[in-house]
């Protein structure tokens, strides 16, 4: 399925269950969290180092790590819970080249596939320090699993509404 027709279905999901989901209170519960988290989790990117190193590679080597396809991973659920956290869908990407989320200041999504909060290229890798990796690898850690669990619970009661 094309990121185009996800993007659409998360969008009808949204306008059809998003008051009834929100008042589920694992659900409600689950969005405050795990926007904490995700605040959590991009202050230790920011003060390890991670944003400036993607942001001077993506300036000097022409491109990112977010690059086309990789918002082929992300469900019209995990889309749907993005739009719970507040965040647009763009209809179209703002490079060629880029994932269709990346935009001119970084990701455009609150909640992010696993592979988009853990990843760690050799550059970063050599760039991050042993104290600023373990802040990071604590903070990330709770972040994917606040996505797990609230994209599970989603996932679950949208199951049962629509059999």
């Amino acid at each position: 399925m094309r990121i185009g027709e996800k993007i659409a279905i998360a969008r009808e999901l949204h306008a059809r269950w998003a008051d009834s989901l929100l008042k589920d209170p694992a659900i409600s519960r689950g969005v405050r969290d795990l926007m904490a988290r995700t605040e959590s989790s991009r202050k230790s990117s920011v003060e390890a180092g991670v944003s400036e190193v993607c942001r001077r590679c993506d300036e000097e080597e022409g491109g990112s790590c977010c690059g086309i396809g990789l918002e082929d991973r992300y469900t019209p659920e995990m889309l749907l819970l993005n739009l719970l956290l507040g965040s647009s869908l763009p209809d179209s990407r703002q490079s060629d080249n880029s994932c269709h989320f990346l935009g001119a200041g970084g990701c455009m999504l609150a909640a992010r596939d696993i592979i988009c909060i853990n990843y760690l290229c050799a550059r970063l890798c050599g760039a991050i320090t042993k104290e600023g990796l373990k802040g990071l690898q604590e903070t990330t850690g709770r972040e994917m699993e606040a996505v797990f669990v609230l994209h599970d619970r989603i996932r679950r009661i949208l199951r049962c509404k629509t059999e």
